[in-house]
């Protein structure tokens, strides 16, 4: 048996500093965090309106396949889910200030 060297590996590229800075949806609406949320309250009711109408399609017998149906059924769980649990984290912050003695 014999072992030959790996020669042909290459150098990574270099990864700028820059390349992880992640902008923020915040930004794009000015800052304001109320803002935003009411913004993706409004997607979450999208999707959940999306998965609806997917559901009465495939009942209905349109042209709607039942797994495209159940992957927005999951996501419109999911994005639920998330701004329930964004919800539960906001509303324990207010409770906490709340408790605060000044």
């Amino acid at each position: 048996m014999t072992v030959e060297p790996v020669s042909a590996i290459t150098a990574p590229a270099l990864i700028e500093p820059d390349a992880f800075v992640f902008s923020s949806n915040v930004e794009s609406v000015g800052g304001n965090f109320a803002g935003w949320f009411t913004k993706e309250v409004g997607a979450v009711n999208d999707n959940l309106v999306e998965a609806d109408h997917a559901m009465q399609k495939l009942a209905v017998g349109s042209e709607q396949s039942l797994h495209e149906v159940m992957i927005k059924m999951e996501e419109a769980r999911l994005s639920f889910q998330l701004l329930a649990q964004v919800r539960n984290r906001l509303l324990e912050a207010y409770q906490e200030v709340m408790r605060m003695q000044v």
